[in-house]
């Protein structure tokens, strides 16, 4: 069986719920969409997250790719597309700290409010149940990735995306119910805290 054929065999045992086929479609491709996508953010974390949501994606859609004739050039477009995507919310967020930043400049109190924020961004991470605190203070604190803290764990790394989820909502809220004018976005808290 040429190359061609076996792809599309695979394909259509991952469009059937094989979940081996699943996993060695994405042990074939996950390295080669890691660089590929990895070109486009220049940042490890946000790659990782992206080539995550792709093949869930692709998962989550796998009836389709009986479908599909060309599936690199399939994974690469929706890739890219997600990796596009992460880069203006990134922009928008930069922007819009950015924003906030040079408002509260006017007042001459970004240094107090940051210093503010920072004591009350601790005090949410205390609040955190035990296994939030540990996930987010892992990602955020030590810059793991979301599968390093799987392993480090023992949870899924989806589990662990929820975890990190939930903390950072918590937090978020934690800091709008305390500082009402201090309160942020929840993208800013993803990003910079």
């Amino acid at each position: 069986m040429d190359p061609q054929q076996e792809e599309r065999a695979l394909l259509l045992q991952v469009a059937a719920g094989d979940e081996a086929a699943f996993t060695q479609l994405f042990n074939q491709y996950y390295p080669l969409l890691s660089t590929h996508v990895f070109r486009i953010t220049r940042s490890q974390q946000e790659t990782e997250e992206i080539v995550q949501d792709v093949f869930f994606k692709i998962w989550i859609t796998r009836e389709s790719l009986c479908h599909v004739t060309a599936f690199r050039a399939y994974l690469w477009v929706i890739a890219k597309h997600r990796a596009l995507n992460a880069l203006q919310k990134t922009a928008r967020e930069r922007s819009n700290l950015t924003a906030y930043l040079q408002g509260q400049t006017e007042t001459d109190s970004v240094d107090d409010d940051l210093q503010q924020l920072h004591s009350l961004i601790d005090e949410a991470i205390r609040q955190l149940p035990p296994q939030q605190q540990k996930i987010y203070l892992l990602s955020r604190r030590e810059r793991l990735r979301q599968a390093e803290i799987a392993a480090r764990t023992g949870l899924t790394v989806a589990t662990v995306k929820k975890y990190m989820q939930l903390a950072v909502a918590s937090i978020s809220d934690y800091i709008k119910d305390r500082h009402p004018l201090l309160a942020i976005p929840i993208f800013l808290l993803r990003k910079f805290f």
